[in-house]
């Protein structure tokens, strides 16, 4: 994430112990809650990051603003998503925030979304903060950085 100098590496699941907890970003790769990758030509890339301790990846999404870009690196591609929108406050219960069109997300269709879930209040983990965005490019890698990480 270029605007808040965060760059950490994503695993597959959402395991406190195995991933987020080692300061890793998690992937939400596991049935009920299986999001697509960013490949897929449809769906929503569902990632879930501390905002407090274990490398606080995401401790200040909150300070994303529509048209930042999120980029997200493979060992072929660079997916670069632009922010679109913020749910400050959820319930952890509300699982349709990984909807492949997420609901309160503003995206009226199917599309190449990223979801980035977090807690909320920070040191706590009673609510969730969510933050959505759209992708605006794919690039080979064997094309150099795209412009979000080199300006």
């Amino acid at each position: 994430i270029p605007k808040l100098d965060v760059v950490v590496p994503i695993a597959e699941g959402v395991s406190s112990k195995k991933v987020l907890d080692r300061g890793m970003v998690g992937h939400y790769a596991e049935d009920p809650l299986k999001t697509a990758m960013p490949e897929a030509k449809s769906g929503n890339f569902g990632l879930a990051g501390h905002r407090n301790t274990h490398g606080e990846p995401f401790r200040y999404i909150n300070k994303l603003e529509p048209g930042d870009p999120i980029v997200v690196e493979t060992q072929d591609e660079y997916f670069v998503y632009k922010m679109a929108s913020i749910l400050p406050v959820t319930p952890p219960s509300n699982t349709t925030v990984l909807d492949p069109v997420p609901r309160q997300s503003g995206f009226t269709g199917p599309g190449r979304y990223i979801t980035l879930t977090t807690c909320t209040p920070e040191f706590t983990s009673k609510y969730r903060m969510i933050v959505w965005g759209k992708m605006v490019e794919e690039r080979p890698r064997s094309k150099g950085k795209p412009d979000a990480l080199v300006n």
